[in-house]
């Protein structure tokens, strides 16, 4: 059977009825080093930061943790978070080859997600859909490029972005300020696209449920993820189930390096378009 291996950035541990594996990314700062993996205590490390002053960076796994991740997967699909703001798809990339060097009868098939969090993993599920029918390894990766999700993003603060040169300090600078929330979505070529800021709880969710709307969502399939923010997430879960006909809705707490970019009081949504 297909082997599905993904990055610490899908927020998934683990995959039902399929083999399955993941390679954990990594925060790092002067003080301490946090292993996305699954063992991580997400609060702890949320605390920790939400406390450091200093500089804090991220680091993607290395082609060693790939094959690690690979095992002995005869064919394996491996799904990772967007190259438009990470080294982890160029790093799979050349483990793929060691890989496939090692081992001419085996096969990986690459995909870069263009995302990162809630919409990769509603990629993972599907792909597990289709593993579970049948599909070949081939005919999953490009079915998977025509699969139409989106993934949008409320966040309180965008230090952490602006620090690792993800986003400009410009860019960053108002956002938590009085209650102002940045929203946004990620683009078509994988970076973060800013597409308005929003003072409070009710009109951040208000933008949400529109950009839903504007962006072809009309139920099915929708994942919110959150840093430490479960009363937001849950409302905005329900707003979705009233507003669209059909709507099936998840609700989950962000792992290690979707908190450590969403920061404190940040939602993820991905939904299928």
């Amino acid at each position: 059977m297909i082997k599905l291996v993904l990055d610490s950035s899908a927020d998934l541990t683990e995959m039902e009825g399929i083999p399955f594996s993941f390679a954990p990314l990594k925060i790092v700062t002067q003080e301490e080093q946090f292993i996305d993996d699954a063992d991580l205590d997400v609060k702890a490390m949320a605390e920790h930061l939400y406390n450091y002053r200093g500089r804090s960076t991220t680091s993607c796994p290395n082609p060693e943790d790939w094959l690690a991740a690979f095992g002995d997967g005869e064919e394996i699909l491996c799904i990772t978070i967007t190259s438009g703001i990470s080294g982890t798809y160029n790093s799979a990339r050349i483990a793929k080859q060691q890989y496939e060097e090692a081992f001419p009868h085996r096969k990986v098939e690459l995909v870069d997600s263009l995302s990162a969090g809630p919409e990769i993993a509603l990629m993972a599920e599907k792909a597990r859909e289709w593993i579970l029918e049948g599909r070949t390894l081939k005919q999953i990766a490009a079915d998977l490029k025509s699969y139409r999700t989106e993934l949008l993003f409320a966040l309180e603060s965008l230090q952490n972005f602006a620090n690792n040169g993800r986003v400009s300090k410009l860019a960053a600078k108002t956002a938590g300020v009085l209650g102002i929330r940045a929203v946004g979505r990620a683009s078509d070529h994988g970076t973060l696209e800013l597409l308005e800021k929003v003072r409070g709880e009710s009109r951040t969710l208000s933008a949400l449920i529109k950009l839903l709307e504007e962006k072809g969502y009309r139920g099915g399939k929708a994942r919110i993820t959150h840093c430490g923010n479960p009363s937001a997430a849950e409302q905005l879960a329900m707003l979705i189930k009233e507003r669209f006909a059909g709507a099936a809705v998840t609700v989950a707490d962000c792992r290690g390096l979707c908190a450590y970019y969403a920061e404190r009081g940040g939602m993820l949504l991905g939904f299928e378009a």
